[in-house]
C-alpha cells in the first residue's frame, strides 16, 4: 500500500516525503508545481504532475496505485494575498479539497492527513492557544482551512473517511543535510527574509511594530522545525492505522520568540551583523501567537526534536547559504 502526497514537491511536503521513505513507506506524489519544485522530488517516488481539482486524474492515480492514505499539502498559503485574491484561495483550497474527497470516497480510500493552519483561530483569546479555543479566521486563507476541516468532518460522518487535521504554527528550518529547504516566490516568512540580509539579497530587515505588549515590544511567534512537522504526519498516520478517530491537533513548540530575538539568533548563527529598520505595525498582526502542543504529544506520541531557535535557524542557514537562489542553483 502507498501514501499519496498531494503537494509533495513543496516545502513541508518534500520534507515529509523524505521521512516517509526513510520509514520504508511507498510514496506517490501529485503536484502541479505551481509553488513546488521538481528538484525537491526524490527519484525513488512515482510522480504525477497534475492538479488535484482534476478528479479524472486523481481517480487514475488511485486506480494505478494501491493508496492507503492521503497526505494533503496542496493549498495556497499566503494570508496577505488571500485578502486581495480570495476567489483564488477558495477555488484552489476549498474546491480542491472537495474534488479530492470525492475521488477518495469513489475509490474507497478512507484516511487523510491534512495540512491545516493556526490561521483558523484568528485573533487568539488566550495564550497558549488550545485546540478547543474559538475558531474565527481573520483572512480568506484561514477561512479556507477551516472550511476544509468542516468538509472533512461531514464527509467523514457520511462516508467513513477518517482524518487528522494538523494546525501548524510557524514552519521553519530545513533538513539537516541541506539537500532540500524553503524556497518561496515571493518569500514572506520571517527567518528566510532575515537570512537574505547576510546573503546580500536585501539591505535590511524591517521590524513591523515595536510597541506591542511583549517584553521587547515586537511580535512573538511559535516556530516549529519543518522536520518536526513532518514527523507529526507520520505519527498521525500511525494513529489512524491504529484505529484513531478523526481529530485535530496544534503543532507548535509551546514557547515563542520575538522578532528581535529571531534577528539576534540569526546574527549569532551567521556571524554577521543584520541591519534592521523600524516600520509601522501591520494590520491584523496579533502580539503573540503560541500553541499548546500538549494534545499532539499525548495522543499522537509526537515529540519535537528541535527546541532551540538557534538550531532551527542554523539548519535554515545551511540550506540558504548553499542554495542562495533556492532550487535554481
Amino acid at each position: 500500500m502507498a501514501i499519496l502526497v498531494c503537494g509533495g514537491a513543496g516545502y513541508i511536503g518534500s520534507h515529509t516525503v523524505r521521512q516517509l521513505l526513510e520509514a520504508g513507506e511507498e510514496v506517490v506524489i501529485a503536484d502541479n508545481l505551481s509553488t513546488g519544485h521538481r528538484a525537491a522530488l526524490s527519484p525513488a517516488v512515482k510522480f504525477y504532475e497534475c492538479d488535484i481539482r482534476d478528479k479524472d486524474v486523481l481517480k487514475k492515480i488511485f486506480a494505478e496505485n494501491k493508496i492507503e492514505a492521503v497526505f494533503h499539502f496542496a493549498a495556497y498559503i499566503e494570508a496577505g494575498e488571500s485578502v486581495i485574491k480570495p476567489l483564488k484561495y477558495f477555488n484552489n483550497n476549498v474546491y480542491g479539497m472537495q474534488v479530492l474527497l470525492e475521488a477518495m470516497t469513489e475509490c474507497g480510500v478512507d484516511k487523510i492527513i491534512f495540512s491545516s493552519s493556526a490561521a483558523v483561530y484568528g485573533e487568539p483569546e488566550r495564550i497558549p492557544i488550545d485546540e478547543g479555543d474559538k475558531t474565527f479566521p481573520t483572512n480568506p486563507y484561514g477561512e479556507t482551512k477551516l472550511i476544509m476541516e468542516t468538509i472533512m468532518r461531514w464527509v467523514g460522518a457520511a462516508h467513513g473517511v477518517r482524518y487528522v487535521s494538523l494546525r501548524y504554527f510557524n514552519a521553519s528550518g530545513a533538513i539537516e543535510d541541506g539537500s532540500i529547504g524553503e524556497d518561496h516566490h515571493p518569500e514572506t516568512h520571517l527567518i528566510p527574509l532575515i537570512l537574505q540580509v547576510p546573503l546580500g539579497k536585501r539591505d535590511h530587515i524591517t521590524i513591523f511594530g515595536t510597541d506591542y505588549p511583549t517584553p521587547d515590544g515586537t511580535c512573538i511567534r511559535d516556530y516549529i522545525h519543518v522536520v518536526d512537522l513532518a514527523s507529526a504526519h507520520l505519527c498521525a498516520l500511525n494513529y489512524l492505522r491504529g484505529g484513531g478517530e478523526s481529530n485535530h491537533f496544534n503543532l507548535g513548540s509551546g514557547s515563542g520568540f520575538s522578532v528581535k530575538q529571531i534577528i539576534d539568533a540569526a546574527q549569532k548563527v551567521t556571524g554577521q551583523k543584520i541591519k534592521t529598520e523600524l516600520g509601522d505595525r501591520r494590520a491584523g498582526d496579533p502580539a503573540r501567537l503560541v500553541a499548546s502542543g500538549d494534545k499532539a504529544r499525548k495522543i499522537l506520541a509526537w515529540a519535537p526534536r528541535f527546541d532551540d531557535v538557534e538550531k532551527i535557524i542554523a539548519t535554515a542557514w545551511n540550506w540558504h547559504r548553499t542554495h542562495p537562489k533556492g532550487y535554481d542553483d
